[in-house]
């Protein structure tokens, strides 16, 4: 055997996630080792199964394998079941089928244990968290607001009559008192529960208002560089609540660039195959519009990036951690996802979100 027929199947084997490959008629030709230990079994014993025979019934597993077959391309379903009670047990996770265009018929097969799988649960938590955060914003700006008013008006009163020696002290409890007070309008936003007034929104005119403001204060060395697809229709949303997205993102991106300079990337593509499952149900909301903010500057720690978008918690000195919290509801308020994805050099934030007419079936 050549070494060019060797090094394609030790690459498969050196994949440390399941791989299979499915003839035309379901028929499994291939599985790396990874494979055989997902499912507990051996080569020999997958290649006499067909594969629908390693998915529940019903499993949308099996209609993206016959879509990848039939449109070729690739089909990704996200926090389905794979495996049943013979091979390996039930267990919830990413599936993409490609096409593989040489050998017709046949579909390459990806299994991945809790990624975007874990990534949706940590949204719903992130759901529970702008809950929390609302409640006690309500309860802030009732308590707070209005005796730190008084504070602010007696300390004004006060200070023409202090000594030129305490009136600094004066004007400081007045610094003070607006710092709490803008600090509490901004918790006050998570309070706000009423329904979006939507309209249709070029997420590309959203994405230029936000150049726009960024460019008018970003410091030397940044270099912005625009990656879209054109194709993109329209979303059903709020315009200004977008821009407020992603320009809290991109205002990030580059501090975290931190004065060194670097690229900051914005992108967008469209991925029919990302679906979400409903929670309490069996529907799944197609999230095909994608938008990402990708940066080179220092990352966000492994640790800290499962709890990024929870309140109070940020990777900055001074940060109070309320700006990503605040993403992440107004992402989940327009019926999407959002993520934070650690690179190489740096981090790319990437937004999921519905088409207008998706999004209006499951309201």
């Amino acid at each position: 055997m050549s070494k060019e027929d060797v090094l394609p199947r030790l690459m498969i084997e050196a994949m440390p996630f399941p791989l299979l490959v499915a003839g035309p008629n379901g028929e499994i030709v291939s599985a790396n080792s990874a494979a055989e230990d997902f499912f507990q079994a051996s080569f020999a014993m997958l290649r006499k199964l067909d594969v629908a025979e390693l998915f529940p019934f019903s499993s949308p597993a099996l209609e993206a394998l016959g879509r990848a077959r039939e449109g070729g391309g690739v089909v990704n379903e996200y926090a389905i079941s794979v495996g049943t009670p013979r091979y390996g047990g039930e267990r919830i996770v990413d599936f993409t089928t490609t096409a593989i265009g040489e050998a017709a018929g046949h579909v390459l097969i990806s299994i991945q244990r809790q990624s975007m799988a874990k990534k949706f649960d940590l949204q719903l938590s992130h759901q529970g968290a702008a809950r929390s955060v609302s409640g006690m914003a309500s309860m802030l700006a009732h308590e707070i607001k209005n005796p730190l008013a008084g504070i602010r008006g007696a300390a004004q009163l006060l200070e023409p009559s202090l000594s030129a020696q305490d009136q600094p002290l004066a004007r400081m409890i007045c610094e003070e008192t607006d710092r709490i007070r803008n600090l509490v309008n901004q918790m006050e936003v998570f309070s706000d529960e009423r329904p979006l007034e939507r309209e249709a929104v070029n997420i590309h005119a959203v994405l230029e208002r936000v150049k726009q403001l960024l460019l008018a204060e970003a410091p030397e060395g940044i270099h912005l560089a625009e990656e879209y697809d054109p194709s993109l229709p329209a979303i059903s949303g709020s315009k200004d609540q977008l821009v407020q997205v992603f320009l809290n993102l991109a205002k990030n991106a580059v501090e975290a660039m931190d004065g060194q300079g670097g690229e900051l990337r914005l992108s967008t593509a469209f991925r029919p195959g990302m679906k979400l499952a409903v929670v309490g149900g069996g529907e799944r909301i197609s999230l095909p519009l994608e938008v990402c903010v990708h940066d080179e500057g220092h990352g966000v720690a492994e640790e800290l990036r499962p709890h990024i978008f929870d309140p109070f918690i940020s990777s900055k000195s001074q940060g109070r951690g309320l700006g990503l919290a605040l993403v992440a509801k107004i992402v989940r308020d327009h019926g999407g996802v959002v993520e934070c994805i650690g690179r190489e050099r740096g981090t790319t934030f990437r937004i999921l979100l519905p088409l207008g007419s998706t999004l209006e079936k499951t309201r």
